[in-house]
């Protein structure tokens, strides 16, 4: 089988607290179990081709990086959408969930523009809301996990009615610290708010994804054997701690 291609939108600008080792837990967890990561750094004017890519990721980035970044990202807004039609896989973080909506109202009052990718849209706020988060998801029917990260944000992702959540809030803020839901789920696109990097403390929604990029390129999605996970699980444990004795909010 040919490597899975990941493409890295704007890694130089968008790589707050870490994010980028969202990219080396994929690599590491695909060639455990014998499948190869290719990744492609993505920039202003990257030439996106329907179906060559199986996974996308955005990473977090402050107003002043979103802003220097928007206008190009959005200028490959058509091209992603066609890809994410066709099947690939996308995780977005912090700014880049903002910017994968449909737009980004900053604290200057400039409407950044995004890619229209997750029905949502998103307005900064006067106070951030920062810690330990705690999620209860359930990406498919009957299967509920916990997901657990650290958020800093100031933005108020209001998502469009009858959207899908990425999951139900039981410590922590979440999109806008009103609804009691956080993140944004369409079909094998996230978006979410959660950094630390992510997929470190939570290897079953990294499973999930390189699943869904495996079905991609190959048409059948692969039933994972688990991997020896003791360290995962141990830091999702602490972060799950830390985000409950912030109490629940919801």
């Amino acid at each position: 089988m040919q490597p899975l291609l990941i493409g890295h939108l704007f890694p130089d600008y968008l790589n707050i607290y870490a994010d980028r080792g969202n990219i080396a837990v994929l690599g590491r967890r695909a060639a455990w179990r014998g499948y190869q990561l290719e990744v492609r750094a993505l920039g202003a004017g990257a030439e996106i081709r329907p179906g060559e890519h199986d996974l996308f990721y955005v990473g977090g980035g402050q107003d002043r990086e979103q802003e220097l970044i928007a206008p190009e990202l959005a200028a490959l807004g058509p091209a992603l959408r066609e890809a994410f039609e066709a099947g690939a896989v996308f995780l977005a973080v912090c700014g880049g969930y903002q910017l994968l909506g449909r737009s980004y109202r900053d604290q200057s009052g400039d409407e950044l523009p995004g890619i229209g990718l997750l029905p949502l849209h998103t307005v900064a706020g006067s106070e951030r809301m920062i810690g330990d988060v705690l999620l209860e998801c359930e990406l498919e029917p009957g299967w509920k996990e916990t997901l657990v990260g650290f958020e800093n944000h100031a933005g108020r992702t209001i998502l469009d009615p009858g959207a899908e959540p990425l999951g139900r809030v039981v410590a922590g803020f979440g999109n806008d610290g009103e609804s009691g839901y956080e993140g944004c789920r369409l079909g094998r696109a996230i978006g979410t708010y959660l950094h630390g990097p992510l997929l470190p403390r939570n290897p079953w929604l990294a499973d999930w994804l390189l699943a869904q990029a495996i079905a991609h390129r190959t048409g059948d999605l692969p039933a994972f054997e688990p991997l020896p996970d003791e360290l995962e699980t141990q830091a999702h444990a602490v972060s799950a701690r830390r985000a409950e004795t912030r109490g629940g909010r919801f």
